[in-house]
Order: C-alpha cells, then structure tokens, then sequence
C-alpha cells in the first residue's frame, strides 16, 4: 500500500526534496519534522526507499464497521502504529516506547516535536518529553525535516485538495550521544530539543513562537469565541433599537394624526367636503406620520446588526 499511495502522490502533486542524502541507508534514525498537515505523514515517507513509521491515535485502528476496517488498514498499511491516548502522561510513555522499539528494530522513526498540528503555519516550540527521550534512549541521530507548503494543499474545511507542489528539506543528522543516560535531566531534554526546533526553523524559514502549539490553538478557540459573543451581542442591540425605532414612529404617527384633526375643525363638527381636500382622496401633502411604517431616515429602521 505504501509503494502504490506513494507512487500516487508522486504523479499528482511531484514534491521536491532537497538533502535526501542526509537520510541513511540503513540502520536506525529519527526524522523530527514541522507539522503542517495531516499529508505530512504521507508525503514524507512517499520521497524516501525506507519504511517511516509514524505513531497514530490508536481511535484510527479500533472504530468499528467497514469504514473503521479500511481506516485501520489504511494506517497499518503506510507504516503507522496506534498509541492509547486517554492518559496524557501514559500517552507520553506509550509514544516513547513505541519509538524506542522501531529504532531497535533498525527502522525509521518519524516524529513531530511541537506535538499537534501548527494552527496558522508558523513553527512553535519543541515538547521536551518526547523527542529528546527517544534520542536518548535509543541513540539514534535525529535527522531535521522541514515540510513546505503542504498545509496549503487542503486547508481545514476544504473538501477536494489543491494540486500544487510541496516541498520537503531535509538536514544533516544531529548526534545527542554525549547526554547518554541524562535523560531523566528536563534541563538536558529542553536543549535538545531547542537545538532540533532551531535546525528545522533553518530549514523551513518559517517565523518560531515560543509557545507550545496546544496553547495557541486554546488562545484562538477562546478568541474566536469571544469575538462570537461580542457579535451576537452587537446584533441584539441592533435588534432592541429596530424595536425602540418602530415604537417611536408610531406615537409620533397616532399624535400628528389627532393635531390635523384638531385643526381641521375645532368645534369637533364633522368638515364639510370644500373644507376638506384629504377627504376627497387627494390630498396635496399627506402627514408622513400616517402615511405607512416610519420615517426611511430612522437609523433604528434602516439595518441590522453587524455581521459576524
């Protein structure tokens, strides 16, 4: 499945690799990538003659049904293994040891530092835990993979994907051999990591926050939210004054009509028709208040609320 998936994207979007004689040919290694897309799995191992694995959430190999079935197999069938993960820590621990045991297999193992995919395209810091403790525990290089463009290929909610070429550069390998048995040390984890996310923010040339992306993503659920909620106020209050500018028309409309009649005849007798040119259907300059439903240039009447 690997080879026939990979030779299909090849043909239709023809990705450009650079440095991919950095990868070895054989023995173990550790590919620490950007995250861009949920492609990056695949167009990664597509460009390479080695098997890649990836770790996935094991939700991808258990859904039942036929749709659930062919998930699984899908995954399997690209090289990705499922982790647990219902416990954040033994999430943690499941990843590290899933990516042990394929290092000492002599395997690829493909890794993304920052944890989750980048909300907006830029490259956010490095989690310590997983990465560094992989090196560390099998000894492998860890070997920086900079992805480009593949978000853009299918951006969130956009059904069909955009043919157009992606691009993936690939750095000379890094050796964390003399932190050998520190990693238990957060200082020692959070450097290498920094080193790595530094290599691969070299690669990509894309902009580095240093934030975790799990947080930025928080910041702009609960900033969309509140611009949400400002919105939907906005248009409640445009509501409430439509209401106050119609109620206003009226009382004008209902006190203008009873002056005319004052003033038409203040004994309270009935006019007579010479008396009274509105009585004959035509009259010359009829009260806007009692012509309809409000005055056009009322500000209360003219819209809604803002769009959101």
């Amino acid at each position: 499945m690997k080879q026939s998936l990979g030779r299909s994207l090849r043909l239709a979007f023809r990705p450009w690799v650079e440095g991919i004689e950095n990868i070895p040919q054989d023995g173990p290694a550790i590919l620490a990538s950007n995250h861009l897309s949920f492609s990056d799995s695949f167009f990664l191992p597509s460009m390479l003659d080695r098997k890649v694995t990836f770790i996935a959430k094991a939700e991808y190999f258990t859904s039942p049904g036929v749709k659930g079935k062919l998930t699984a197999a899908f995954f399997k069938g690209v090289g990705q293994v499922p982790v647990d993960r219902s416990g954040a820590r033994g999430a943690g621990e499941a990843a590290i040891k899933a990516g042990i045991d394929v290092l000492a297999r002599g395997e690829l193992f493909g890794i993304y530092p920052e944890g989750t995919r980048s909300p907006d395209g830029r490259l956010y810091r490095g989690k310590p835990g997983g990465l560094a403790r992989v090196a560390l525990g099998s000894g492998a290089p860890v070997i920086p993979v900079a992805m480009i463009d593949t978000e853009k290929i299918q951006p969130p909610g956009q059904v069909m994907p955009k043919l157009m070429r992606p691009g993936i550069r690939i750095g000379k390998p890094l050796d964390f051999s003399r932190y050998h048995g520190m990693e238990h040390d957060r200082f020692i984890l959070r450097s290498i990591t920094d080193e790595v996310m530094y290599e691969i923010m070299k690669l990509s040339g894309q902009e580095y926050v240093d934030i975790y992306a799990t947080a930025a993503k928080r910041q702009i659920a609960e900033a969309k939210k509140a611009a949400d909620a400002a919105a939907r106020q906005a248009e409640a209050a445009a509501a409430r004054g439509t209401g106050a500018g119609s109620s206003a028309d009226s009382s004008a409309g209902a006190g203008s009509s009873g002056a005319d009649s004052s003033a038409a005849d203040p004994s309270g007798a009935a006019p007579s028709a010479e008396a009274a040119p509105g009585a004959t259907g035509s009259d010359p300059d009829p009260d806007p208040g009692t012509t309809g439903s409000g005055s056009a240039s009322d500000p209360g009447r003219s819209g809604g609320g803002p769009s959101s």
